[in-house]
């Protein structure tokens, strides 16, 4: 889950020293710029000063569907650390594919536990929609579904999101109409009881808050979803986090997918969506046919802003 300095580490593979004084992140997010898309950064959804999302737009309306596909991708950091800016080469990348992409931030432990990550999370989502109903943005064709979308710590911020209606609702926004699938990578759905020692005070260990794990919600979900895990993982356990999931989703009866990415670990995994990690296996290729099942898929859209 502490995929930013994790990141670092894993891309001395790549010969930086050649690069000067950049940092891995910095040159993985310039390198990303080879994917074209209008960025709008800093976009102010609540009164602290964290509390604000970077939004990469397509070159084009996507022509693919009626509407263009719009995702909300949530980074990780174990809930202590992490920026938007620091994920640039995910907003660029799903950008260049065709869909609208939000990268929102969250306020982080120390400053608040859980669950005021997940009520950020839902604000976010909110102001989104009223941000895309601006008459700036029609010519893209907005869809009013999102698709929610993480990393590590992230995904468990986009699952919680996606299967639990009470974060949504709580800030008028309607869960159905306002949330087309949930992709998770390498996520935590499944974490009690928690031994990483920086993870443990977010959720008050050991005495961890009721209903509060992805895996909870897998009986009333109403969202599609894609679990995309990496060859191996020594931070967060595949079998206990991707496949219990995935088996409670499917169990139920729900539209639940899971594919490991050949070559991966926990970082790189997100790190394929860089072009300087073409040489593993590859997230987008799943990513991209899982939106195109989605949109291809007639599920009705809602006109409203704010999904009330």
């Amino acid at each position: 889950m502490k995929s930013a300095n994790r990141l670092l580490r894993t891309l001395k593979v790549i010969p930086l020293i050649l690069l000067g004084g950049c940092s891995a992140l910095q040159v993985v997010n310039s390198v990303s710029k080879i994917y074209t898309a209008e960025v709008k950064e800093n976009i102010v959804f609540g009164t602290h000063p964290k509390l604000k999302y970077d939004l990469y737009l397509p070159d084009t309306a996507n022509q693919e569907f009626d509407t263009t596909p719009v995702i909300v991708f949530f980074y990780g950091g174990s809930w202590n650390r992490g920026d938007k800016s620091e994920y640039e080469f995910v907003g660029r990348r799903l950008a260049s594919m065709g869909y609208i992409t939000a990268v929102p931030n969250y306020r982080l432990y120390p400053e608040v536990k859980y669950p005021d990550f997940l009520e950020d999370g839902a604000q976010s989502i909110a102001n989104l929609r009223t941000e895309l109903a601006k008459s700036e943005y029609q010519q893209y064709k907005p869809a009013t579904q999102y698709i929610l979308m993480g990393h590590s710590a992230g995904a468990y911020n986009a699952a919680m999101l996606a299967l639990d209606p009470r974060w949504l609702t709580t800030v008028g926004v309607d869960h159905t109409a306002s949330v087309k699938g949930l992709i998770g990578l390498a996520g935590a759905y499944n974490i009690y009881p928690i031994k990483d020692t920086d993870v443990q005070p977010v959720f008050n260990h050991p005495d961890y808050p009721p209903q509060s794990q992805p895996i909870d919600y897998t009986k009333r979900a109403n969202a599609p979803t894609l679990l995309l895990a990496p060859e191996t993982d020594t931070l967060v356990s595949i079998e206990r986090n991707t496949e219990t999931l995935h088996k409670a989703l499917d169990a139920a009866g729900n539209d639940s997918t899971t594919q490991t990415i050949e070559g991966t670990d926990h970082v790189t995994l997100i790190g394929t969506l860089s072009p300087l990690l073409f040489f593993k296996g590859s997230t987008a290729k799943p990513i991209e046919e899982f939106i195109r099942k989605l949109h291809s898929t007639t599920i009705p859209e809602t006109a409203s802003s704010n999904g009330s």
